[in-house]
């Protein structure tokens, strides 16, 4: 793989890339809020989308579900995992900036795009999670709830589809993969074990479906892509960009 040029190099300026990401992600929280309140139509997709896992032989969620919710010290370390996982993401963020300039116009455009690109899915597609569209399934995520703020970390907007959790959970591993494959090409496939960690918390609990899953699989192949394609055709911006 070539080299990036000069300017994708060079480490974007602090307070311009600051007030940028602020920006863009309250503008993603203020729409993310606004989607997904349709539940009859969200409660009609889960029960298509159960139907199709069901047809495919991987509709593991309840089964899943049980085993976590009878194993209660499990079940309180998933909950703070799946509390605390933004503190990751930002701590990768950070890491790239500081030290892995190189990478990190790349990985932090992947970023963009996924919060850009997932919205319309939610809006399209909205989707009940198992928690409240598969029969007997336990909301271990508000059994054990460590900040018992439901409301504000546990929200009822009805989107599953993609599952965030693992979608972010696969930038922070394709961000470290990023950094360090060219240097330490084995250590740099641990992270794509985060994903995998991700995926049971949010089975388990609850939370998303296998094909949830794999709509975050295809969120983050999307996203490289179009970040791919927009440093590649915006080569006037990559000073600021």
């Amino acid at each position: 793989m070539n080299p990036p040029p000069d300017g994708e190099r060079r480490r974007p300026r602090v307070l311009v890339e600051l007030v940028f990401l602020v920006l863009w992600f309250l503008l993603f929280a203020r729409l993310d809020a606004a989607v997904g309140k349709d539940f009859a139509t969200a409660h009609a997709h889960a029960l298509a989308l159960q139907s199709a896992e069901q047809a495919l032989h991987i509709n593991i969620e309840r089964s899943a579900n049980d085993w976590l919710a009878g194993n209660p010290l499990l079940a309180q370390l998933a909950v703070y995992l799946y509390r605390l996982y933004y503190v990751v993401v930002a701590g990768v963020l950070l890491w790239v900036f500081v030290r892995h300039a190189g990478v990190y116009r790349q990985v932090r455009r992947t970023m963009v795009a996924m919060m850009a690109l997932v919205l319309p899915v939610y809006w399209a597609v909205p989707m009940s999670p198992p928690r409240f569209s598969l029969p007997g399934a336990v909301d271990i995520v508000a059994r054990y709830d460590i900040l018992a703020v439901e409301s504000w970390t546990h929200p009822t907007h009805y989107t599953a589809m993609p599952s965030m959790h693992v979608g972010w959970s696969l930038w922070c591993a394709y961000a470290v993969w990023s950094a360090l494959r060219g240097t330490h090409p084995r250590l740099a496939l641990v992270p794509w074990l985060f994903p995998l960690l991700m995926t049971a918390i949010v089975v388990g609990t609850g939370n998303h479906y296998v094909l949830d899953v794999a709509g975050s699989v295809t969120l983050l192949a999307v996203s490289i892509l179009a970040a791919s394609l927009w440093g590649r055709f915006a080569p006037g911006r990559q000073q600021e960009d």
